[in-house]
């Protein structure tokens, strides 16, 4: 079995895994396993199949990739992972409809989820676009790839479950929030003044940004060059 081939099963195992355990499989998972057995098992699964990936990864060889993004593109692409970035640790702060939002009605929408209801999965959606558009290498499009599936078919699962489970709180939440970053805004059902991510995630988001930038880019960029002379 080719290293790419390897990569391609792992990454399908991770998306596959994921979207099965979150969605189909949860509550039979649940019901035989106990609440804390099945964020054991999940957990588990996660980490073996993300090892199978990191490994397949450095692994596999990257030979010409298909197109690689021209130098002017790589401050765009760094702005937009930066926004990614905020959007994530803006995710982890304060989370209006997590997890019991059942018992009664969300409240209005604000920071990173005025800007979208799901500014995690956004935020990797960002990532694996900015990713494709910077190399058409194999092993690259196959991880970005996966992400990008992982992400979008994860946060239409979530609606889709939320609006079964919660029932019309969720669904109010849903008619005041936008899938698509920034089009609750746009149209008038979220407020601008209410989608200030707030400073924790700015310079959380921030940091995260920079050092990851610092250690990732000089190893992928046209710049990596020019940075290490």
């Amino acid at each position: 079995m080719s290293a790419v081939v390897s990569l391609a099963l792992a990454t399908l195992a991770f998306v596959g895994a994921h979207l099965a355990m979150s969605h189909p499989l949860r509550a039979t998972l649940v019901a035989r396993l106990g609440p804390r057995g099945f964020l054991g098992a999940y957990s588990l699964v996660s980490a073996i199949t993300l090892g199978w990936m990191v490994f397949a990864w450095r692994q596999a060889a990257d030979p010409s990739p298909l197109w690689v993004g021209p130098l002017w593109w790589w401050p765009f692409a760094s702005a937009l992972m930066l926004v990614a970035s905020i959007l994530l640790i803006g995710s982890l702060i304060r989370n209006p409809a997590f997890p019991e939002a059942g018992k009664g009605m969300i409240g209005p929408a604000r920071g990173v989820f005025a800007i979208t209801r799901h500014p995690m999965n956004s935020s990797f959606i960002l990532w694996a676009l900015v990713h494709i558009s910077l190399s058409g290498s194999a092993r690259n499009l196959i991880v970005a790839g996966g992400i990008l599936l992982l992400a979008l078919a994860g946060s239409i699962g979530q609606d889709t479950k939320k609006a079964r489970l919660i029932g019309e709180p969720w669904r109010d939440w849903q008619s005041r929030t936008s899938f698509m970053p920034f089009a609750a805004l746009l149209d008038g059902r979220a407020r601008w003044r209410a989608a200030f991510p707030g400073w924790t995630a700015l310079i959380g988001g921030t940091v995260f940004w920079a050092l990851v930038t610092s250690w990732h880019a000089p190893l992928v960029s046209p710049l990596g060059d020019l940075l290490s002379r």
